[in-house]
Parts: C-alpha cells; structure tokens; sequence
C-alpha cells in the first residue's frame, strides 16, 4: 500500500476513535476555555437573627466549605414553653447544623461536622443566667463542628449579653467556657481552636 493509502486508513482510524470519545473530529481550529468547576460557596447577607412572624426567625448558622465557615441562611421556629427563649434558639439552631444537607447544598461544596445526637440545654445551678451546656463535652468535639456552633451561636440571640461570645459547657462539672468566634476560627476552624476563656 502506499502513502497516500496509508494516510487515508490512518485518518479513517483517527476519526473512529475520535467519534468513540464522543468527540467530533473538525478542520477548523477551535478554543474551548477553562473546564467547568464546581459552583463555589456563597456567603449570605443577612446578620444573626432578623425577622419575627409568628414564632419564625431568619437566622443564619455556619457550615464549612472549602476548609471555612460559610453561612447559609435558614428559618427556625421558637415556641414560647417553660425555657428560656435563648435555649430555645439555641435547640432550633443546633438542629439546623445536624439536619442533613440540601442537595443544592452539597452540590456547592457545604458540609457539617455537627452530629444529630447533639443536645443543648439551659445554665445548671451556679452557671451565669446567658450559659449554655452540650451533652458532651465541647473539648470531645471535633475542631470543626465546636467552630460550627460557636460561630452560628455567637452570631445569633444566643450570644452573651456583651455579644458574639457563648458561654459554653459539657454535662456534669465540665468546665464553663467563653468562646469568641474569631477571623482566625471562621477561615481555619480545622486548625485554629476556638478561643475560650473559664467562666467563674
């Protein structure tokens, strides 16, 4: 066989491959840019909690994305019982960081640290009037999630009286922390701890 036959199986072959790959052989120079990337996290503008009709609030609670805390906006809902209305926004939103994701959600890279087994409750005899307690100890969590809910806490009705700080504390006798949600915790929370100072 000659060149010019040969050249012409080989660019038979080439264009069977090519239409194999679900590529379309063309003569004309094309550019076809960047790849597609995966849609990126968005930050919310609200702050903390906004409006109130008939028992609901826009909050705002963190998630992580891209190794950071990004906030994403939700609505709670607080019924007036025989807690405090703080420990009730407090449940709302710790359920909020344990609920599973949005498939929206997750499509844009978010995700929690928080687990659904988590529980809030009240100050406990000697503890301040704006403490709040886990039933397990915040030093047994991971980096992540106490980064999580000291953040969504702080930047809610949740925080100390003085604002963006929580007053924080396992069961039992563990001790009674003041977490400050920093810069630092918001754009490193897998590395930076939350600052926390002994309440008492």
């Amino acid at each position: 066989m000659g060149r010019p036959g040969r050249l012409a199986v080989l660019a038979g072959l080439t264009a069977v491959l090519l239409s194999g790959c679900g590529i379309r052989s063309t003569e004309v120079p094309t550019e076809f840019g960047a790849a597609p990337t995966r849609v990126g996290c968005s930050q919310s503008g609200a702050d903390g909690v906004a409006a109130r009709t008939a028992g609901e609030f826009e909050v705002q609670v963190f998630l992580v994305c891209t190794s950071q805390l990004v906030t994403v906006d939700r609505t709670v809902t607080v019924r007036r019982d025989q807690t405090s209305e703080r420990v009730d926004v407090a449940r709302e939103l710790l359920a909020q960081l344990s609920k599973s994701l949005t498939a929206a959600e997750r499509q844009a890279g978010y995700t929690t640290d928080v687990g659904s087994d988590l529980l809030v409750s009240g100050p406990r005899g000697g503890d301040p009037a704006d403490a709040l307690r886990l039933n397990t100890p915040p030093d047994d969590l991971s980096p992540y999630a106490l980064a999580q809910i000291v953040c969504t806490f702080a930047n809610s009705k949740v925080a100390t009286d003085d604002g963006e700080h929580v007053a924080l504390g396992g069961p039992g006798d563990d001790p009674l922390r003041d977490y400050d949600c920093s810069d630092a915790v918001k754009a490193r929370p897998g590395i930076a701890p939350a600052p926390a100072e002994t309440v008492g």
